[in-house]
């Protein structure tokens, strides 16, 4: 038998204040009244705790345009989940934060596009980022363990520093600098976004001096971007083997960008238990194991710590999700990463194609 999932991941809507050209949602969003309801949230919590869910992730879209927000962290608390919201502040005003923190809420996750109010609004294709200023720090005053999601790309790299000193100053307890994932709406946008190896090697070293800086008051954790790896990463800890995601519609997914694989039928938590769902469905055996594998992932003794890498990249990418993540240097199919970093090098001004709206 799969042992249990650890996280569940709650995209409870893919409707959002923001447009950012970076955006992983699908391009194909799911519209407010198709939603699950916050009675249907609720038994979904339930059921991931029975199934061994340990964290909760709040997701979206914008999470705080759910006006049940409130309910559905109690009814996560009173399922006996950690609950972590991952919000761009922007639908949480001053007065409705302590009501999530009394309603259970434990961690939160605040993005932000960069450093300054200009270049963060021409990344978000909306105004925002001085109330995030704002929120940082009523977020200090609560019982909230409090990280600083900064998204990173070849628009902003150039001034990493510049990004790092000031989140120090909104006192987070950890910081992720997330470089851009190629899916949805940043793989349309990808040739603006790829950043340059000169960009990679600074950034690096900006990460590693704030990190000895920082050591003990502030975690920060940063990765190479997949398109730079020597080795794919074990996307989502393996197909099917960590992590369940449920979409606002109620599909059930290894990953958030698990649909854009044809050929798949994904379960819904409306017609299906979670624990059917995660054991029994054809969606999430489809590439556990080993089996599925190709050559040279088949015998390659990395093989259980990527498990093949990701297979939406690898559909992405070459247009078959069996094969070996192309980001590997040992894929045949790694020379398309090449002309992808060929091509991004020799794009011009960028013209950008903005995250819709639902």
């Amino acid at each position: 038998m799969t042992p249990n999932p650890l996280a569940l991941i709650a995209e409870v809507t893919h409707r959002c204040p923001l447009h950012c050209v970076y955006c992983s949602n699908p391009l194909q969003m799911v519209a407010k009244q198709a939603e699950l309801s916050t009675d249907e949230w609720v038994g979904v919590f339930q059921q991931a705790s029975r199934l061994g869910v340990l964290h909760l992730h709040l997701t979206g879209g914008e999470p705080a345009a759910r006006t049940d927000l409130e309910e559905l962290i109690a009814g996560a608390r009173q399922a006996g989940l950690y609950t972590n919201l991952i919000t761009s502040g922007l639908g949480i005003p001053e007065t409705r934060l302590p009501k999530l923190v009394d309603a259970g809420l434990d961690h939160i996750q605040l993005s932000f596009q960069d450093s300054k109010d200009g270049p963060a609004q021409w990344i978000a294709g909306a105004k925002g980022h001085a109330y995030k200023i704002i929120l940082a720090e009523k977020i200090r005053q609560l019982p909230l363990a409090f990280t600083v999601n900064l998204v990173v790309h070849r628009q902003n790299l150039d001034h990493i520093e510049e990004m790092i000193e000031f989140i120090e100053q909104l006192r987070p307890d950890r910081v992720e600098i997330a470089h851009a994932q190629y899916y949805g709406w940043a793989l349309k946008n990808r040739e603006h976004l790829l950043p340059t190896p000169e960009q990679l090697d600074s950034c690096m070293r900006a990460v590693e001096a704030a990190q000895t800086r920082l050591a003990g008051k502030t975690r920060i954790d940063c990765v190479v971007p997949d398109y730079y790896a020597r080795y794919p990463k074990a996307c989502m800890g393996g197909w099917g083997r960590r992590t369940l995601l449920i979409d606002p519609s109620g599909r059930a997914l290894p990953c958030h960008a698990a649909g854009v694989i044809p050929g798949i039928q994904f379960d819904n938590v409306r017609e299906h238990s979670l624990e059917h769902i995660w054991q029994e469905s054809a969606a999430f055996k489809m590439f556990r194991g080993d089996e599925w594998m190709p050559e040279p992932c088949k015998s390659c003794d990395r093989k259980e710590q990527d498990f093949g890498g990701c297979r939406c990249q690898a559909f992405l990418v070459t247009g078959n999700a069996t094969a070996t993540d192309p980001v590997c240097s040992l894929s045949p199919d790694h020379h398309l990463i090449e002309i992808a970093r060929a091509a991004a090098a020799d794009a011009a001004q960028p013209t950008w194609f903005y995250r819709a709206g639902v």
